[in-house]
């Protein structure tokens, strides 16, 4: 008995990300695509906020739900940002990370065998946390349609079992994003079918151009939709672990539940960081997402120029070559150029298999290193097509 451990894990895969980086751990001078991660440090005036709260001795639970005056400011900040209400005592949680968040939702409202829909490729998160909750995940195949879900392959695989569908925008891993029109269908589809709409919107202040439409705003969307965000990615504060989920009360109370047992709260000077930065980091976001715009387009300009087709991300942290031209595999590519020209990136396959032929290359790097970066990856990919 004590050698018997959960059959649920047992059908859950190591990342395909942290498998990949195994190799990279222990190499020297590499020059790394693959964290998603921001190269900002935290702003200052962040930082000091968690300084202050460590000073005057701030260090003691919170709510479970969080920090009031962070519901608040998240709640502030959701309603001028994107439009949309949530009420700061019965609609808002604070969770450690987004990553805490899409694990309770999935274990609150799945039942075995259960169905949620999930176009991919997708981050490698979501599924495992489908199946550890006994549900079951329905691919929606992204690969031929420009990275974007098509509302009529969502539609064609509801069942009487689906209980939601999951978006991600803009996207990781391909800095794509949704436009209105195709989250009007999608919506049209949730309330035709009942079922919850969940939306990651944690790149949302890293889309590129203006006119982000959030999920929840959609008619009658609110009421199923959990929306996702938090500050890891806009604000630079990935090791604060500060996320939170936005939804319908009865829904929040059952995540509030296992939250409470698991994890209790999130770090109180986290939590007061993050109100701070929701209050006043609007110009910090601002000047962090014209950098990566930037670096974004220098990025897929060269990918393009070397042969390598590359899309336009319209926002986030990525770029998602095709690599196919090759004739190598997604691993293949990635594990040769670490090895021969000591760039690191990761295969389109630790996103599913949809995500065969392309590698995902993280924009966040400093301009020189990622210029470099670039152009070894072209040489790597000529070279290889001239063998």
């Amino acid at each position: 008995m004590i050698n018997e451990f959960s059959k649920y894990l047992d059908q859950v895969p190591p990342s395909g990300i942290r498998a990949f980086f195994d190799l990279v751990e222990n190499a020297k001078d590499i020059i790394s695509l693959g964290v998603g991660e921001p190269d900002f440090s935290t702003p200052w005036f962040i930082r000091d906020e968690a300084i202050y709260a460590l000073e005057k001795g701030y260090t003691t639970y919170t709510s479970n739900s969080g920090l009031l005056e962070l519901r608040k400011e998240i709640s502030s900040y959701i309603d001028r940002r994107y439009g949309v209400i949530y009420k700061t005592e019965s609609e808002i949680l604070v969770t450690n990370g987004v990553s805490e968040a899409v694990d309770i939702i999935f274990r609150s409202i799945l039942n075995t065998g259960d169905e949620v829909i999930l176009p991919k490729p997708m981050y490698v998160c979501y599924e495992p946390l489908i199946t550890l909750a006994g549900g079951v995940v329905k691919h929606c195949n992204m690969a031929d349609t420009e990275f974007c879900p098509d509302p009529k392959r969502i539609e064609a695989l509801i069942t009487k079992k689906t209980k939601a569908i999951v978006l991600c925008y803009p996207h990781n891993p391909t800095g794509r994003s949704i436009p209105k029109s195709v989250l009007e269908e999608i919506a049209k589809i949730a309330d035709k079918h009942d079922v919850w709409v969940i939306s990651d919107e944690i790149y949302a202040e890293l889309q590129f151009e203006p006119g982000f439409v959030s999920f929840a705003t959609l008619p009658k969307m609110k009421q199923r939709t959990v929306l996702l965000n938090g500050l890891s990615k806009s604000h630079a504060m990935t090791g604060w672990r500060v996320g939170f989920m936005c939804a319908p009360k009865a829904l929040v109370e059952r995540c509030l539940k296992i939250h409470q047992y698991a994890a209790m709260c999130v770090s109180t000077p986290s939590q007061y960081a993050a109100a701070e930065a929701l209050k006043n980091g609007d110009a910090s976001v601002t000047k962090m997402r014209t950098s990566y715009h930037q670096r974004a387009r220098l990025f897929v300009d060269a990918m393009n120029d070397f042969g390598l087709e590359t899309i336009m991300p319209e926002g986030g942290l990525y770029c998602f070559p095709d690599i196919r031209s090759t004739g190598l595999s997604s691993i293949e590519f990635a594990t040769q150029l670490l090895e021969s020209h000591r760039v690191a990136v990761v295969p389109g396959t630790a996103f599913g298999p949809e995500g065969e032929g392309y590698i995902r290359c993280c924009i966040a790097t400093q301009l020189n290193d990622l210029m470099k970066a670039a152009t070894k990856i072209g040489q790597f990919a000529k070279d290889t097509c001239d063998k």
